[in-house]
């Protein structure tokens, strides 16, 4: 579903990322993993079109997506959650929602919209109130919520944990690991390595903006070098 091959990119000096090749399937959660400045976010904000490459291909689909506005990247299936959620603080709710199926075509955005009320019960109870009033945790579903409105088959996740609370992350990963049933394909960034990499069927070990380690999420959170650079414990903590 989504093909990044020899991916460069960044802001303008030297590249940020330098020759990242990774895969998702439809149906599939891959996790990135790295510590901060990895390059993790700057991936995603290129893939979305946030940021132009310098090198490399991005394939949606077989369909070349790389360069191409971020708007055009939407409507061709593929949606950001980005890091802080970044919610429309002033409008509420419900606006928040419409504006993530702004760029609809098939004019399903009400049937979208009750579907993503019915999947989150708290956005709908809350639906009139300013989204800057909202708890972390209610922000979080709401940028979830807003980009599932588009219609995507890939989305794209950064740092979804960020912030929150530990009962609310556990609320966030399990509704990932629901919309993984819908065969979305999912690339997660996560600084929360072990639960990114218990999520997900595969993961990609980001450092320096380069692919250093890739394989089953099982036994890159198996691996010594990953235990000790990203998990903060021993082999055997890692394993429980």
């Amino acid at each position: 579903m989504l093909e990044i091959d020899a991916l460069s990119s960044g802001y303008g000096g030297p590249p940020v990322l330098a020759g990242v090749t990774l895969r998702i399937a439809a149906g599939e959660i891959v996790a990135v993993v790295g510590t901060n400045g990895a390059g993790k976010t700057t991936l995603l904000n290129t893939v979305a079109g946030l940021l132009r490459p310098v090198a490399g291909r991005i394939l949606l689909d077989g369909a070349p997506i790389g360069g191409l506005p971020a708007e055009r990247i939407v409507r061709a299936g593929l949606s950001l959650v980005p890091e802080g959620r970044q919610v429309i603080a002033p409008l509420s709710v419900e606006e928040n929602l419409l504006v993530g199926a702004y760029g609809r075509r098939d004019r399903k955005g009400a049937e979208t919209l009750e579907a993503i009320y019915a999947r989150f019960p708290r956005l709908k109870e809350r639906r009139r109130q300013p989204a800057g009033l909202m708890s972390g945790g209610e922000q979080q579903m709401l940028a979830i919520g807003r980009a599932l409105m588009a219609g995507p088959r890939v989305l794209l996740l950064d740092e979804p944990s960020m912030g929150l609370a530990p009962l609310v992350v556990a609320e966030i990963f399990a509704l990932v690991a629901e919309l993984k049933s819908r065969n979305l394909a999912i690339l997660l960034v996560e600084q929360n390595a072990r639960k990114a990499l218990a999520l997900a069927s595969r993961g990609y070990v980001l450092e320096a903006g380069r692919v250093v380690l890739e394989g089953p999420a099982a036994e890159l959170a198996a691996s010594p070098a990953v235990v000790a650079a990203y998990l903060g414990a021993s082999r055997k903590d890692a394993a429980a």
